[in-house]
């Protein structure tokens, strides 16, 4: 079971679409910070600063790999938010269940 903070996190990381764009890009493979700002189109420093946040939630990690400090996309975290939201789908699905059946006229 995850704990709110790192919920938290999780979600306040993935709630910027820079941060977004990142994890996509990652979800192809690792990368370098620079390889990651060309298409950004942001500046170094802010590419860095969106990877700081992700990787205090735990959704990216960084390599050695001689000079460079590639990124990896860390998928557990984010298996972890799907799961605590799939306790939330159940609640829905049984709701439209509810739902139909009253429609239909089951319940009448």
């Amino acid at each position: 079971m995850m704990r709110p903070a790192e919920l938290d996190r999780i979600f306040g990381a993935l709630a910027d679409p820079t941060r977004r764009a990142i994890l996509g890009r990652l979800a192809r493979g690792e990368a370098t910070v620079n390889t990651l700002v060309e298409p950004s189109g942001l500046s170094q420093p802010t590419v860095s600063k969106h990877l700081k946040i992700l990787e205090q939630a735990g959704l990216v990690s960084r390599g050695r790999a001689a000079q460079t400090r590639p990124v990896r996309l860390e998928p557990a975290p984010l298996k972890a938010a799907a799961q605590w939201l799939g306790d939330y789908e159940a609640f829905w699905n049984a709701s439209y269940d509810r739902l139909a059946t009253y429609l239909n006229g089951e319940d009448l």
